[in-house]
């Protein structure tokens, strides 16, 4: 969903968060998640690599944005567009994507 759109009292199914369509709210049913209470405290690179594992290849480092931008909104931040995320991910995991560390025990 659309961050502008986001209702933080009517966020019942994944695609109810912002940045999550319906690709992305399978992707985290396909690990797990089914609820966005379920992302309370959860650390986005966990999922990011679950969903590596799951998928059996690295996937784009972008899904992480999203994963950081979903984590963050449900721990009480404001919704925000994944893209804002993409510099926070680069300066907390640096170069552990780059070189192909995570997601490569699939």
């Amino acid at each position: 969903m659309n961050p502008d759109r986001v209702i933080r009292s009517c966020t019942c199914k994944l695609t109810d968060l912002p940045n999550v369509g319906t690709a992305i709210a399978r992707e985290l049913e396909s690990i797990g998640v089914r609820a966005p209470a379920q992302l309370r405290g959860q650390d986005p690179l966990a999922l990011y690599e679950a969903l590596c594992a799951k998928r059996g290849r690295r996937i784009d480092p972008c899904v992480l944005d999203v994963f950081l931008s979903i984590t963050d909104f449900m721990n009480g931040h404001p919704p925000r567009r994944w893209w804002e995320y993409t510099q926070k991910r680069k300066q907390r995991y640096g170069g552990l994507l780059e070189d192909g560390k995570a997601g490569s025990e699939a």
